[in-house]
């Protein structure tokens, strides 16, 4: 869930951890100043050791594909700091930000209460909201736009795909296979440098049917892009009115949606991903090993 404020996409979730954050903060300082204390810094540290915890927590949990993606110890590091590809665990974060209150606890530190008041009121904030995302989004209407799609494309083998039928068995397929949709564009920095990974995810999971629906530019760019980069062409669709961007309601590029056997949707993800983020939702949306 993303609210677009013009050309900027900005998360729902990173706006909740946001206001979870300032509600603590506000929460901690009232504290200190009850006390006559200074407020410190205590909030910016406390949320640091949550973003590192909740960063090595996504790191150590999809390892080998951040050392296979990044070959060498410089490359590897520069992976491991980007964070672009959003791999966060946040129960680790709220273990990093729990470990420094009980750190200032066992110190008899001063400042201890305001900091775990504050930590109380910043993950309370954090669950309600948590809570109803999750209900928004469990709601009909919701429920309505999670299916997959009524649209039509020609790949660049020039055959005629029909998104609806994907999910009914077929002679190729046993049972219906799940279903991961890349919106991209060639002109777009972030599609091409997620491109490798969605590759080596097709690869490894021959069960998942990926599907790169360019948007909105023409077959010549697309099938020079595509030969470039190594794309298999019948997996390729154009979309040069962006119909399937509409219908899937897309606020930025790359946007990549990933849905279950039966045509649910299962995760939305607005923005790059890495090896390791796409195999983090391939395994825990879609079930795969």
């Amino acid at each position: 869930m993303h609210l677009q404020l013009g050309p900027l996409s900005l998360p729902l979730s990173t706006l909740l951890l946001f206001a979870a954050w300032w509600l603590g903060t506000a929460v901690q300082e009232r504290c200190a100043k009850r006390h006559k204390l200074a407020p410190g810094a205590h909030a910016w540290v406390a949320v640091l050791c949550a973003l590192a915890a909740a960063r090595a927590g996504f790191v150590l949990a999809y390892w080998e594909d951040y050392r296979s993606a990044a070959p060498g110890v410089a490359a590897l590091a520069l992976a491991l700091l980007d964070i672009r590809d959003g791999g966060w665990q946040a129960w680790w974060g709220l273990a990093g930000a729990g470990g420094y209150g009980a750190a200032l606890a066992l110190k008899r530190s001063p400042w201890a209460r305001g900091v775990l008041l504050g930590m109380a009121a910043g993950v309370g904030c954090w669950l309600a909201g948590q809570g109803l995302m999750y209900w928004s989004s469990t709601s009909a209407s919701s429920l309505n736009r999670a299916a997959l799609p009524h649209w039509q494309g020609i790949n660049l083998g020039g055959q005629t795909l029909d998104l609806s039928t994907l999910t009914a068995p077929s002679p190729e397929a046993a049972q219906p296979q799940p279903i991961v949709i890349n919106l991209w564009a060639s002109w777009c920095p972030p599609c091409r440098r997620e491109m490798p990974a969605m590759l080596q995810a097709q690869a490894r999971h021959p069960q998942v049917r990926f599907l790169w629906v360019n948007q909105g530019e023409s077959a010549a760019t697309v099938l020079r892009f595509a030969q470039q980069h190594g794309l298999p062409s019948a997996q390729v669709l154009l979309d040069p009115d962006k119909q399937l961007g509409q219908l899937l309601q897309a606020q930025a590029l790359p946007s990549t949606y990933f849905y279950r056997a039966d045509g649910q949707l299962a995760q939305v993800r607005v923005g790059e991903v890495s090896a390791a983020s796409l195999r983090h939702y391939l395994t825990t949306q879609l079930g795969q090993p």
